[in-house]
């Protein structure tokens, strides 16, 4: 069985402890190290390589978010779990930008964190159930309030396969042998797909695929 090695990152010792509690029962998880604040996480990051880290967004000296975001440019095989209590789309959009692959509610963490960590482990993503159901509701608000048509539809089947794959973390390369297409042929897709839903980055890609229910 192999260990899937996690460092901890929050500010507070007693969520630490916890978190470090439900992790340790899991018998394929390893906590290796845990830091209190953003610039602890980073350093600690780059000297023990982890497969994940659990995150809080707020913490002092350096904020989870560019604490994340220095770690996975470092570190891009390190899958960056988020915990927060803030549910808004703007923090999940930054987290997303900042190379995260999953975030929960930390009211959601005792139910939810297991799940994350094995998902994102497996280079997929994973966000809590209130924080996909809020995207979702959000999303048919602002279609309604502008009077306009969803892009989904513009899409071929094929844009739609290739859509949740990239959704779900896959590269360019991964989805081609997925589908056994040329690389040339997906990187076509990618860029159709990005034009007819008027998306900017793969973190937009990501926050679109869950308010669809592509991806969960």
């Amino acid at each position: 069985m192999k260990q899937i090695r996690i460092l901890l990152a929050d500010d507070h010792t007693v969520v630490r402890k916890g978190l470090r509690l439900l992790l340790e029962n899991v018998p394929e998880f390893q906590v290796i190290a845990d830091a209190s604040s953003g610039r602890e996480a980073v350093a600690l990051a780059e000297q023990h390589m982890p497969d994940v880290i659990v995150m809080d967004v707020a913490m002092p000296i350096l904020n989870g978010i560019e604490a994340a975001r220095q770690i996975t440019a470092k570190l891009p095989q390190t899958a960056v779990v988020f915990l927060s209590m803030h549910g808004d789309e703007s923090y999940v959009l930054r987290a997303l930008k900042a190379g995260a692959r999953a975030y929960l509610l930390k009211d959601s963490a005792e139910y939810d964190l297991i799940q994350a960590v094995k998902a994102v482990s497996e280079g997929k993503a994973f966000f809590s159930p209130a924080i996909s159901k809020m995207l979702v509701e959000d999303y048919m608000r602002q279609m309604q309030e502008r009077g306009v048509e969803d892009s989904y539809e513009l899409l071929t089947t094929r844009e739609r396969e290739v859509l949740q794959l990239l959704a779900e973390g896959k590269s360019n390369k991964d989805v081609a042998a997925l589908l056994n297409l040329s690389l040339y042929t997906v990187e076509t897709h990618r860029s159709n797909i990005f034009q007819k839903l008027n998306l900017h980055s793969g973190a937009e890609l990501i926050l679109y695929a869950i308010r669809k229910g592509v991806i969960s």
